[in-house]
């Protein structure tokens, strides 16, 4: 039998596994409800109670300055102000406050606190990587269009390349300039040891693109173009997460060289999925897709069966480059018998 790892990397390369490889993401409120029902104590235990492979993430300690938390809200290292909120017995870290929302002009860009890729302790990361023997490792984010979005505050993030365009291209560069430094220093420190890297970002939404792929062209594609080149200089799969309908700029990120497409939201717009494994199968691994808008939270174990095999005839027409897993995080809401139909039925044939 395959490992762990030996499974995933046989759906990346489109290669026929042993058996259909699974990945799982989830709210901790999942995690908590799963070690329960497992009698288990730790996360990965629950990935062995249900034969999950997994892709296990791992990243650099923060090392820096000190954070300076407010009383209303925490702060991370790109200064961004997070409070925790509970929605439907949830509980989630929402963004509260953009540092960057109020910039006018390059000087002010240049004026701010950006991160240094020195702020991390790359060399605990082989150590963090052997806490998961036999299992594949990812590690690094890229998301330049996500964190413009964060830094700005979305709307005024989408009015940014309209408006402000050389503002726009100075300010995904020095995204990009530590995105690059950082992750090159990820891929040292790893080299060998790890699998997958995320050049991300959330481009769609529920019925359509949120930016044009004019506007992603000139403003975007060139930063996370630089992302894939470096992710493949190192020998890395790129893993490219993307929420909603971003079908109208499927051309582009396969012609970029992505190879792994998550977490394909069907639900969001009309979808043919056999016709998208036909057209771009040969060149990316599909990841997710069992619905978590309806299905998994407010369907029926048979419902999830019953969609896991219709995804298996689809994105798994030819028995390979496809990692069964959910379309995004479980949330708090999904009955664990609904999470076992998923898995039951995936390990089926």
């Amino acid at each position: 039998m395959m490992t762990h790892r030996e499974r995933i990397l046989a759906a990346l390369r489109h290669e026929r596994p042993d058996r259909w490889p699974t990945d799982m993401w989830a709210t901790g409120e999942v995690f908590d409800k799963l070690q329960a029902h497992f009698g288990v104590r730790t996360n990965l235990a629950v990935y062995d109670a249900l034969h999950i492979d997994g892709i296990m993430e791992v990243s650099p300690p923060y090392i820096g300055p000190e954070l300076k938390h407010t009383a209303e809200y925490r702060v991370d290292f790109w200064g961004l102000g997070y409070r925790t909120q509970a929605v439907e017995g949830a509980t989630y870290e929402e963004l509260v406050f953009n540092p960057l929302a109020e910039a006018e002009t390059i000087a002010d860009l240049e004026a701010y606190a950006w991160p240094s890729p020195d702020w991390f302790d790359y060399a605990k990361l082989p150590e963090l990587a052997e806490q998961f023997p036999g299992r594949a490792i990812g590690c690094g984010y890229t998301a330049v269009f996500f964190l413009h979005n964060l830094l700005r505050g979305l709307a005024t993030s989408l009015m940014d390349p309209l408006l402000k365009p050389e503002f726009t291209l100075y300010f995904e560069q020095r995204l990009s300039d530590f995105f690059t430094e950082y992750h090159r220093r990820c891929y040292e420190a790893l080299r060998g040891r790890m699998d997958t890297t995320q050049v991300t970002d959330d481009l769609g939404m529920q019925t359509g693109l949120l930016i044009s792929p004019a506007v992603f062209e000139r403003f975007y594609r060139p930063f996370m173009q630089r992302a894939i080149d470096l992710a493949h200089s190192y020998g890395l799969t790129v893993f490219h997460h993307d929420d909603g309908d971003l079908r109208g700029l499927l051309p582009q990120l396969t012609q970029m060289g992505i190879d792994v497409l998550n977490p394909i939201q069907w639900r969001c717009g009309d979808w043919d999925l056999a016709a998208l494994k036909a057209q771009y199968g040969g060149q990316v691994c599909f990841h997710g897709g069992v619905d978590n808008q309806h299905t998994l939270p407010f369907g029926t174990p048979d419902e999830v069966r019953a969609e896991v095999r219709r995804l298996k005839a689809t994105l798994g027409a030819d028995g390979t480059g496809y990692i069964i897993a959910p379309c995004h995080n479980l949330q708090g809401i999904t009955p664990v018998e609904n999470i076992l139909a998923l898995y039951e039925t995936a390990h089926e044939g």
